[in-house]
């Protein structure tokens, strides 16, 4: 122990006295330890760390897929939910739920509510405990029972102010029952704050964010015979000793038998997802990328550090071999070195974890909406124990080979008078540089590989940003409506009131054109189904599921989405008694109607009431500007869809709250909310994509500095050890431009071996990064041109540099010694 202190306070002076590089190092290793922590924190939290529920690795999550018919991922039925109920041999319990919207009256203003109809057994797959009250029981699950709700906590602490005497007490609720029952809702229990259950765990077809409540979802003897109305999410846990894929096999026999039994598209199956995948499947590729990217920005931050402690090692020789002729042994010097390292590295990681604190605020802050479990990453015990451990191995990486090479010492060189170290450890012809080369060339690698990651990512985001959406999203302001608690069950009641709110809005200054539509492009909305197209028979095995919405007469032009054939709607379109029409996109004209005329044709749901095609509009991106969306045809409408949109002559956010007022004059029962502009909805869906350009762009950057650090410190080692093998050349005749050149061409060389092997490691690197790519890809020529050209640029600014400062040395100076 006593050694112990005195190899620290040893080491703590020698710090000190170098404060200006123990600064660079500290530095240099907080950026990469830091980096690799708040990374880690992601893996942690969401690969590591098991979901809050009872054995989470045996929940799954049922899905319809058809991808024959661009159906990745569809809601299950019920129907379908009985059929896997009563066939399946893989699941112990099953739960069936449906989200949805609607409005809290009664209060001092209308709250829209998000809402999960559920049965009963969803709370005991999921472990939750009532805070007050019971949850819903099997009883519930019966038709005909009188309307009951249960709260969650935050929704109960934000609307009822954490009363206990909440139970029992009836809640007005519009939109959430059939208007025959009534909206008055019981309340009978109150979960614990600990309950989760959000959009990431389940997505709904509603796109609901937070289930606020949740009420029974009572079936009756006809659910067996629902078999089209895909609107509910089924979870299920399997039973103990059944893994997710035997569950997927026998649920695919089942599938197959609901294919043949209801006639679905021949690539129509039931995917088993376990949980956790559900939550993280997405993201797990572009969170293990990143974590790779910072593992390598800290492999060269310690490649740099080693570059450093050996460049100082070779200053301290005369030290070492006064030490090793007092009778110091040779694993003495190496464990003095390594003390030193890992106290480097111990500083490295605490100023990495305030790196690290900060970079999880931004990320918190900022938030790109495509992070799942983000409330759940942060600095937790397992993080710091993989810091802790990461400082020490970096400190024993970076210190080993110079605490080697130092120890290593002639005594005889060292001690005699006038001994220079160039002797030992420099000149232009030594060999002993070897070490310290091999580290530049490996952080010049390191770094093109990680530059050429991110200028695929930067190439990949601008072809994104360059895809047209198919409307004009400048000066367009959009907000969602929600459920109103007026009776509009009368034609004429709802026509009136329609009328009454769009005149409102139109009187609104600064409105230029406004319309509704039910599911906007770049929101969470959706809405498909099968239709049938005059003149196309489908085959045995082949369905057919399109994009279906209502849009108002003025849509269209509001979104300024181009009329290509036909008219829009007008206002008789919509009235009750006109006659059935729709618009369809160019992709939907060209796969029907290749070459023909559409305006006339005719499709439907309902035989009896064959749509007439009037027109046909250009494609929108409906899903992002990256995702390849179904063909869609728009019925007319008058209604206050689900989505309001408005063209504004100046800035759209200052109409906003003119247009809220218009609508509450109408019918103050109804919430507004999600009010955003189009170009901030646009700039939103490419969250994903800018969040990881911009980290692997600023890794990468920061990598590039510290191999260029690594180059300019190399040669200007070389150039002060080699003052001697300088000054001869230059007293020999040697011309200032071939001292230039010798020096340049020795850091070329470092450059063109890192180079070719970062090109070598970024060609198998960037194959991991193809699903990540947009319209380049993972080899593209361009990317991997310029970047190794604009590193082998800057290597040469490194270069001149010392180069330009060997051409300085004065020949009578540099052997005087001799």
């Amino acid at each position: 122990m006593q050694t112990l202190m005195q190899d620290l306070r040893y080491a703590a002076r020698m710090l000190r006295r170098n404060w200006a590089l123990t600064l660079v190092i500290v530095a240099s290793l907080a950026i990469g330890i830091g980096a690799n922590t708040a990374v880690f924190s992601v893996v942690n939290a969401l690969l590591l760390k098991p979901l809050p529920y009872p054995d989470p690795d045996r929940l799954v999550i049922l899905w319809l897929r058809s991808p024959g018919i661009n159906i990745p991922q569809d809601w299950p039925s019920p129907g379908q939910y009985i059929d896997v109920r009563t066939e399946n041999r893989s699941f112990e319990e099953m739960s069936i739920s449906q989200g949805t919207t609607g409005t809290l009256v009664g209060l001092e203003q209308p709250e829209r509510v998000e809402a999960l109809r559920t049965s009963s057994s969803l709370f005991h797959l999921l472990g939750a405990k009532p805070l007050y009250g019971r949850l819903l029981l099997p009883e519930d699950d019966v038709p005909g029972k009188a309307p009951v709700v249960v709260l969650s906590h935050g929704f109960w602490k934000r609307l009822f102010g954490a009363d206990p005497n909440i139970i029992g007490r009836s809640i007005n609720l519009n939109g959430l029952a059939p208007r025959k029952d009534g909206n008055q809702f019981t309340v009978v229990g109150v979960l614990r704050p600990e309950f989760l259950l959000n959009e990431e765990i389940m997505p709904t077809v509603a796109s609901i964010r937070q289930m606020d409540l949740f009420m029974p979802l009572p079936l009756g003897a006809d659910a067996v015979t629902r078999r089209g109305d895909e609107n509910y999410n089924l979870m299920a846990r399997l039973k103990p000793g059944v893994s997710a894929e035997q569950a997927q096999a026998d649920i695919s026999v089942i599938a197959a038998r609901i294919r043949d039994k209801d006639k679905r598209d021949r690539t129509f199956t039931i995917s088993v997802v376990p949980l956790l995948e559900q939550v993280v499947g997405n993201v797990r590729r572009a969170v293990l990328v990143l974590l790779g990217s910072v593992a390598l920005v800290l492999l060269i931050a310690c490649a740099n550090v080693a570059n450093l402690l050996l460049t100082r090692a070779s200053g301290r020789q005369k030290e070492v071999a006064i030490r090793t002729a007092l009778g110091a042994g040779w694993l003495r010097l190496v464990r003095q070195l390594l003390t030193e390292s890992l106290i480097l590295g111990l500083m490295g990681g605490v100023a990495g974890l305030l790196i690290a604190r900060l970079s999880l605020y931004v990320v918190h802050t900022v938030n790109p909406g495509n992070i799942p479990r983000l409330d759940a990453i942060g600095l937790d015990g397992g993080v710091l124990t993989f810091t802790l451990a990461v400082s020490i191995l970096t400190g024993t990486i970076f210190g080993l080979a110079p605490a080697i090479r130092a120890a290593r010492v002639d005594l005889t060189t060292a001690l005699k008078a006038g001994g220079r170290n160039v002797q030992s450890d420099g000149g232009f012809n030594s060999s002993r540089r070897r070490l310290r080369s091999a580290l530049v060339v490996s952080e010049l690698a390191l770094s093109l590989m990680l530059l050429i990651g991110a200028g695929l990512l930067v190439r990949s985001f601008v072809r994104l940003q360059s895809v047209a959406p198919g409307f004009n999203p400048e000066n367009v302001i959009s907000m969602r409506i929600g459920r109103t608690g007026m009776d509009l069950s009368n034609q004429d009641t709802a026509i009136e009131y329609f009328r009454q709110v769009g005149d409102r809005l139109s009187r609104i200054p600064g409105i230029t054109a406004r319309g509704a539509v039910t599911a906007l492009p770049f929101t969470s909305s959706v809405g498909w189904g099968s239709v049938h197209v005059e003149g196309w028979i489908p085959q045995p095995g082949q369905e057919l599921q399109v994009d279906q919405r209502a849009a108002t007469p003025d849509y269209f032009r509001t979104m300024e989405i181009p009329l290509i054939k036909g008219r829009f709607f007008n206002d008789f379109d919509a009235l009750p008694n006109a006659q059935p029409v729709a618009i369809v996109d160019d992709k939907f004209a060209q796969r029907f109607w290749p070459g023909e005329n559409p305006i006339g044709k005719h499709l439907w749901n309902d035989p009896k009431r064959q749509m007439t095609i009037v027109g046909v509009v250009g494609t929108v991106k409906q899903y992002g500007l990256d995702v390849d969306g179904r063909i869609v045809f728009y019925r007319p409408s008058l209604g206050l869809l689900g989505y309001q949109v408005a063209r504004t002559a100046a800035d759209p956010a200052g109409v906003a709250n003119a247009m809220v007022r218009a609508i509450h004059e109408v019918d103050p029962t109804i919430p507004v909310y999600d009010i955003r502009t189009m170009d901030d909805r646009l700039k939103d869906s490419l969250a994903r994509q800018r969040f990881a350009a911009i980290m692997l762009g600023s890794f990468s950057v920061f990598a590039m500095i510290l191999a260029i650090v690594g180059v300019y410190g190399v040669m200007s080692h070389l150039v002060t050890q080699g003052t001697h093998d300088i000054g001869v050349r230059m007293a020999l005749g040697a011309q200032r431009n071939r001292i230039v050149s010798m020096v340049i061409r020795q850091g070329m060389e470092l450059t063109a071996a890192g180079v070719v092997l970062g090109l070598v490691g970024a060609a198998l690197m960037t194959r991991v990064m193809a699903s990540l790519l947009f319209g380049v890809g993972a080899t593209d020529l361009a990317t991997f041109a310029s970047v190794p050209l604009t590193l082998v640029v800057v290597a040469l600014v490194a270069s001149y540099v010392p180069a330009l400062r060997a051409t300085r040395v004065d020949p009578v100076i540099a052997l005087r010694d001799e």
